[in-house]
């Protein structure tokens, strides 16, 4: 299974993603864990963007590329994944594409949770204003303010990919405002209905044809053997049940005559 959620700021994205690593095996592949991992093993990859992030710069896309071509040769990837954070642009898209094409890999499915932002800046709201009626302290990051600017990049950067798989016939979308539990179903769902994974339930083993039959036996001659000596027992027994039948017939069509001749014989006594 190898998918990609996409979904703005606060759409729950990383929570999904987690009930998939779980439920399949699958892994979750960030683009900053896979950044460091890369610096911190000193892969050429890694060396290149250490000193791009050292400065401060972004790290180009070719660089980022290289790093998730690298991971998707670990033997870990054979069940699948999720990306997480990559692509952010429809460029990126297209360079994923050619990878996964070269490494003769499939993506099955991008699903996209669709939510409502106005919605999403309510619950930001309400959280800051609870977490500081408590005296606790509030994350520079989590605030409707930082929010509404990273709204705002997604809509300009991230949502046409929305179109981008849509043409591919990739995209398929989830109402993100439902209940954690709801998402997580209607995911598991619609990867079931594409055939990413297994339906629930298992199918009844179907009877066997006579082919089969015939290769069983083969594969085991002792039960061959019983079966034809159980076969001759039942046809011979059906062929004794009619012999045993006329028998009785004919004893008792004889009893019959028997009793009539002592009957004449009495007769004949009583006139004299």
């Amino acid at each position: 299974m190898r998918l990609i959620l996409l979904g703005p700021p606060g759409a729950g994205k990383g929570t999904q993603a987690q009930r998939l690593v779980q439920k399949h095996g699958i892994v979750q592949l960030s683009t900053g864990e896979m950044l460091r991992a890369a610096v911190a093993a000193g892969t050429p990859i890694g060396l290149q963007a250490k000193d791009i992030m050292a400065s401060g710069a972004l790290v180009p896309d070719e660089i980022v590329i290289g790093i998730i071509s690298d991971r998707l040769d670990q033997p870990d990837m054979k069940k699948g994944f999720i990306l997480d954070g990559f692509p952010r642009t429809v460029p990126q898209a297209a360079a994923l594409d050619e990878l996964l094409k070269k490494k003769h890999m499939k993506l099955d499915a991008v699903i996209e949770l669709r939510v409502n932002e106005s919605a999403l800046l309510n619950r930001v709201e309400t959280r800051v204003a609870e977490m500081r009626a408590r005296g606790e302290e509030v994350r520079i990051d989590d605030t409707p303010e930082v929010l509404s600017k990273r709204l705002a990049s997604y809509r300009a950067l991230t949502e046409p990919l929305i179109h981008y798989y849509s043409e591919r016939r990739k995209l398929l979308t989830v109402d993100g405002m439902m209940t954690i539990e709801h998402v997580t179903r209607e995911i598991n769902r619609i990867l079931a209905a594409i055939g990413a994974v297994e339906p629930k339930g298992t199918r009844k083993p179907a009877r066997k044809t006579a082919p089969a039959k015939r290769a069983a036996a083969a594969r085991n001659p002792k039960k061959a053997v019983k079966a034809v000596r159980g076969a001759g027992k039942s046809a011979s027994t059906a062929a004794k049940k009619p012999a045993k039948a006329q028998a009785r017939a004919a004893k008792a069509r004889g009893s019959v005559t028997a009793q009539k001749s002592v009957k004449k014989v009495m007769k004949k006594r009583a006139k004299r």
